[in-house]
């Protein structure tokens, strides 16, 4: 709980996101009667000796060893030291140490971290949170407040109470080569609104925030860890401009401030005088005029910038006697102690002063909640570390930042995905990559990658001839660095690749900058340029998104980059509602109950139900599941991965066949009232003449559930050459399985076969059929659609849906796209093609007509899958598409008859609960099954799609295990059950 704490001037108010510590100058002194007789208790407790000790904060490594540990429980219980600053080692390393010597302590200490991206600026194993240049892209504050509550929490959970952040520096510089992206930007207002916002987000959540690094870091060239750098600007020119944050953070009640190490004559001209030990700069400007009353911090003692001209115990003693507070990181605490007493004794300092700041630090100390001390609990910490909204704020930091910079003809985001042939060029970054993987979810991408950043020309040349064909060609670079004398980590052989695609050749080239800012100025001849700050798989996730219009791009540079890229350039650009790929939490699911999906599918794999499987869960438009699970076989030689193909089976149904005849229904081409014959007159004069499109669509129509057309063409149980031919030519064009290829007139014979097939019997005493599912009705519906679309249906639907789309795995025939390594085999058929089923459709009728039939066909991955599922999900918006003008995927997806579940060619959700969908979907959902052991549920309610896809038919088709086992519906009920209640 926050407490009371003046630390002189402190009260409790509230300013828009909560309650802050306020430390403004002109407030007068309220201390609450318990903090008060706290403080007087601790202070009356200690020798002189133990007063000075709270003085110093020291430097400690959980990554070290145990003769480290005992130095500082040495200097813990021997010295008295006041703080730790934990810098590198691990959370749980860190929090057993943490007890261990707060356990020593008389008082317990103050505990900082430098931690001003999150934990994993320090500590393995730890969240990493956006940095300051990052944050300063962002148009909302708000986002900022929130990182800084989750670095609170984090810290607070392992013991930590003081924060060394935010950057408060106003970075003017360019050339600065410690602040750089450490700093919010280059414009002062900018830079205090997200300051204290940071400061807010962590003192609301019980950690003291510490401002730095004062008076101002941000127009340096020297790096002070290395020597002390020299700022020669006067007062006029740092009070308007370097001062200015500070103030304002100072009045919004920040509780500490660090000073920099920097040699300013402006205000001290002494020689090689640092800030630090400045007495008219930490006590005459810094607590006089500026009349600030928290707590002030040096910089680490240790770095150049002071260490260089004194000796350890020297520097902090004038770090003391120019009035600051706390001494971080002292070299040697013996040493400075005595060098404090010798200065006391020889009255340069003096000791009412001294005992105000020992004081000062106690009613901190107060304020973080150490009067009330408790170990750090080790149980759950790791879980706890984890905290899945972190990882919502998280993302939301990089997608906002997202800036475009140059974007002619507005190319960005991609729009007409089936104009497009793209190729990416990743640089300084493995084949792997989170970057390159997005992108190849929006589109068939050729992925080109080049580690090392600094290649020669030779590797660059060597992809040029490879990019034909492809008329844009996004150049991401990666791995770079923040140092600007350095390039900023971009090699030569780099540049002059850009340059040569550009000049050379007439591909639109796309640069996206995955890391700093600054580095814009080597590319402002680019017509295509994206900047994403840094470079990590968060923040490569969200760049790709962006440029395919996933989510909407609102960045602007925190920082002049050149003379063309100002501060504040950036082109908003809009979302497109294609898929988004997030985290559970961000759409309100809970990801550790989704986690559950693991259990229920391993045991598929252990049970035999099938040798592997996918599983994606998407939510308000945002994968939040995608998981793979398996291999291709039970041998398990290949595994299974999101890029690998299934045979999706009677999905095809309503990924293929229906798409086509929603579509002439929006077209108006089509009543679905109406004879089948009036759109196929060919069915005149037989017994399907009088059959009702709805009825057909609906399983209504009198079909028989299948017909056997392959045992008609076998001769003795063998293929009849009649039929088939070993070898493709005109007369048998139609691959059934490799080796094995139909007579073109396959299609006619199937046909007739089907036309001439009985009804079954009417209901007695009505004039209407029973359910029945059938696939013949798909057989007649791909008929009529491609007899008034005057086209194939796999080139209608590639044409019109699929390639706009953006689809690379949902086609007919995949083994005309991709490998055969990457899809998944299916039976091994020992009674018609007598082989393996693999790469082609597993459906024996689908097979005949040569893989293409409007029942079964179709082969995909979940992503693709998932597309064309929110595509329907939307009423055929998508991707700046509109693929259906009316609300066609509604009408057909309403429940038709009281008698049948189904929809117009879609299948819902049983009634009475004995269904293929969990009991929790909403009766709205729709979707389909598939025989191959597949499934893709959609439920508008909800705004949830689910895909499972399998090859349980491997080896044998009468494998019933995954329907035995209730697998796909089990799933189902935990991505409900992982929906958090909205309150």
């Amino acid at each position: 709980m926050l407490k009371s704490f003046s630390l002189g001037l402190l009260i409790l108010i509230f300013l828009g996101m909560g309650p802050l510590m306020s430390l403004k100058p002109s407030e007068e002194i309220v201390v609450g009667i318990k903090e008060r007789n706290w403080v007087d208790s601790v202070f009356n407790s200690l020798s002189p000796d133990q007063r000075i000790g709270q003085l110093f904060m020291v430097a400690a490594y959980s990554n070290k060893n145990e003769k480290h540990f005992r130095e500082i429980d040495t200097l813990v219980m021997r010295y008295g030291i006041g703080g730790l600053m934990f810098m590198q080692g691990g959370p749980e390393r860190q929090a057993r140490l943490n007890n261990r010597f707060q356990g020593e302590a008389k008082v317990p200490m103050l505990i900082a971290m430098d931690a001003e991206w999150g934990l994993s600026m320090r500590l393995d194993s730890s969240m990493n949170f956006a940095k300051q240049m990052t944050l300063g892209a962002m148009n909302d504050e708000k986002y900022v407040y929130m990182m800084g509550r989750e670095i609170a929490l984090k810290m607070k959970r392992l013991g930590v109470n003081v924060s060394f952040s935010p950057v408060m520096d106003v970075n003017v510089n360019p050339a600065n080569p410690v602040i750089g992206n450490r700093s919010f930007g280059e414009s002062k207002e900018e830079v205090t609104k997200r300051g204290i916002a940071y400061i807010k987000g962590l003192q609301d959540h019980g950690v003291m925030a510490v401002a730095k690094h004062f008076p101002g870091h941000g127009d340096t060239d020297t790096d002070s860890h290395l020597a002390l750098p020299v700022i020669k600007h006067d007062m006029k020119r740092l009070t308007e401009v370097e001062l200015y944050p500070f103030k304002k953070s100072f009045e919004a009640g920040v509780m500490g401030v660090m000073v920099a190490h920097l040699y300013i004559p402006g205000i001290d001209s002494t020689k090689n005088q640092a800030t630090t030990l400045s007495k008219p700069l930490v006590t005459g400007l810094l607590k006089d005029k500026m009349k600030y009353k928290g707590l002030v911090f040096t910089d680490a003692l240790n770095m150049k910038g002071v260490a260089s001209f004194y000796k350890p115990g020297e520097v902090d003693l004038k770090a003391l006697m120019a009035g600051n507070d706390v001494l971080l990181f002292p070299e040697d605490v013996p040493t400075a102690v005595a060098k404090i007493k010798e200065a006391i004794a020889a009255g340069q300092i003096d000791t009412v002063e001294l005992n105000q700041r020992v004081r000062k630090i106690l009613h901190a100390k107060y304020w973080v909640g150490l009067n009330n001390y408790k170990p750090v609990q080790l149980a759950n910490l790791k879980q706890d570390m984890a905290r899945p909204l972190a990882t919502v704020v998280q993302e939301q930091l990089y997608e906002q930042a997202v800036t475009v910079v140059e974007n002619k003809n507005n190319l960005l985001p991609f729009r007409n995905l089936d104009t497009l042939s793209i190729a990416s060029v990743a640089v300084g970054v493995a084949p792997d990559n989170k970057f390159q993987e997005i992108l190849g979810n929006y589109a068939p991408v050729a992925k080109f990658s080049i580690s090392d950043r600094f290649a020669p020309d030779s590797v660059f040349t060597n992809i040029i001839p490879q990019l034909e064909g492809h008329d844009v060609v996004l150049v991401s670079i990666h791995n770079m660095n923040s140092t600007p004398a350095k390039d900023f980590g971009i090699g030569v052989a780099t540049r002059a690749f850009i340059q040569y695609l550009q000049d050379r050749t007439d591909k639109k080239v796309i640069v996206t900058v995955m890391g700093n800012a600054y580095s814009l100025k080597f590319f402002e001849n680019v017509s295509w340029l994206t900047c994403g700050y840094e470079d990590n798989p968060v923040s490569q996730s969200l760049m790709a998104q962006a440029l395919f219009g996933a989510r909407a791009a609102k960045g602007k540079l925190p920082v002049t980059a050149s003379a063309k890229y100002k501060s504040g350039t950036g082109i908003e650009t809009p979302s497109l509602n294609r898929l988004k790929y997030g985290v559970p939490e961000s759409v309100g699911m809970d990801s550790k109950v989704l986690a559950q999906i693991d259990n229920i599918a391993l045991e598929a794999i252990a049970y035999a139900a099938t040798p592997g499987a996918q599983v994606m869960v998407v939510k308000d438009g945002t994968v939040v599941f995608n998981k793979s699970y398996g291999y291709y076989t039970y041998d398990k030689t290949k595994p299974v991965t999101s890029n690998t193909v299934y045979d999706i089976a009677s999905i095809t149904k309503v990924a293929a066949t229906l798409q086509a005849v929603m579509f002439l229904k929006d077209q108006g081409k089509i009543n679905l009232d109406g004879k089948i014959s009036t759109y196929l007159p060919e069915l005149k004069g037989t017994n399907k003449e009088g059959l009702i499109l709805r009825d057909i669509l609906t399983h209504q129509a009198g079909l028989q559930a299948t017909l056997p057309h392959w045992q008609k063409t076998l001769d003795n149980r063998t293929l009849a050459q009649t039929y088939y031919a070993s070898t493709q030519t005109d007369v048998f064009p139609n691959e059934v399985t490799p080796g094995i290829y139909s007579i073109k007139s396959m299609e006619d014979s199937l046909w007739a076969w089907t036309v001439s097939s009985k009804l079954l019997p009417k209901k007695k005493d009505t004039k209407s059929y029973e359910y029945k599912y059938s696939d013949l009705g798909f057989y007649i519906m791909k008929r009529m659609a491609e007899h008034m679309l005057n086209q194939p249906i796999d080139e209608f639907l590639e044409q019109n849906i699929y390639a706009p789309l953006g689809m690379s795995t949902l086609t007919y025939n995949p083994l005309l796209k991709h490998p055969r390594e990457v899809i998944a085999p299916t039976e091994d058929d020992n009674y018609f093609r007598k082989t393996l089923v693999w790469g082609t459709v597993h459906d024996q009728g689908a097979a005949m007509l040569g893989g293409v039939g409007g029942h079964a066909g179709l082969f995909s991955n979940a992503n693709d899958l998932a597309k064309l599922m929110q595509m329907n999900l939307q009423n055929g918006e998508y991707g700046g598409h509109k693929f259906f003008n009316t609300h066609v995927v509604t009408e057909f997806a309403k429940k038709q008859y009281k008698e049948s579940r189904r929809g117009l060619g879609w299948d819902k959700p049983a009634p009475d609960g004995n269904g293929p969908t969990s009991n929790m979907a909403s009766p709205s959902t729709f979707g389909h099954t598939g025989f191959t052991g597949t499934a893709a549920w959609v439920d508008p309610e909800n705004n949830l799609i689910y895909i499972f896809l399998s090859n349980r038919v491997y080896p044998d088709a009468g494998n019933t295990k995954l329907v035995k086992y209730n697998i796909r519906t089990r799933i189902h009920d935990v991505i409900y059950k992982a929906i958090v209640p909205k309150t």
